[in-house]
């Protein structure tokens, strides 16, 4: 079906291992969108400060950012609990946001028709974007699903650990005063702890298609 505009974009927030990443995915794939997770550029950043630790972080993500091809971070393992505790305390600050937030603008203006996922990208990234998710699930199912993809790479790593580390983070999010993780007025809520992948999609979809038949 044709679009009346000449572009399809989606946003997609929520907390920590609400299945945003994947759902997101799943859509752009079916629709043929660019993907971006915004959460990502975080993880390397963290990961980028902990590597190099910079005198001056904000001159170096700078230069880090303005030479970054977003294709390349799937080189690198992020997924890390020590990046993941380093992308949450840079995100609080307001100069790395402006820095991530002009690269995901970039992003939007080179590849309009697209779909970017994270916490802030209805409310400050993408606020006009056509469709609008907000990803939920309660905080046992979220820990047990990133449980599994972190006991990939620390066999040592503990649920309960996990689920401490998520709780955290969501309340840092929720609570920061950059940006914080917000649920905007337009989004569908897609609550995976109630949903497989199957269903999720088909939601999403159901949206996508509403919109496209206007």
């Amino acid at each position: 079906m044709r679009l009346k505009s000449n572009y399809l974009q989606i946003s997609c927030d929520g907390g920590a291992s609400t299945g945003k990443s994947t759902g997101a995915k799943m859509i752009s794939k079916k629709y043929n969108l660019k993907f971006m997770s915004s959460g990502l550029l975080y993880r390397y950043a963290g990961y980028l400060i902990l590597r190099f630790k910079p005198k001056n972080k904000i001159n170096f993500l700078e230069k880090k950012f303005n030479q970054l091809k977003y294709q390349k971070l799937g080189k690198t393992n992020l997924h890390t609990q020590e990046i993941s505790e380093a992308s949450a305390k840079i995100a609080k600050v307001n100069k790395v946001r402006k820095i991530l937030k002009k690269y995901q603008l970039s992003f939007v203006k080179k590849h309009p028709n697209c779909c970017i996922e994270g916490r802030d990208i209805s409310t400050k990234i993408m606020p006009n974007s056509k469709i609008k998710f907000f990803f939920v699930c309660n905080l046992n199912k979220a820990s047990v699903r990133r449980f599994k993809e972190l006991k990939k790479h620390n066999p040592n790593l503990k649920l309960k650990d996990v689920k401490k580390s998520l709780r955290i983070r969501n309340l840092s999010d929720t609570n920061r005063k950059n940006s914080p993780l917000l649920k905007h007025r337009d989004s569908v809520v897609i609550d995976t702890g109630k949903l497989n992948k199957q269903a999720m999609l088909k939601k999403m979809s159901k949206n996508v298609e509403s919109f496209l038949s206007k």
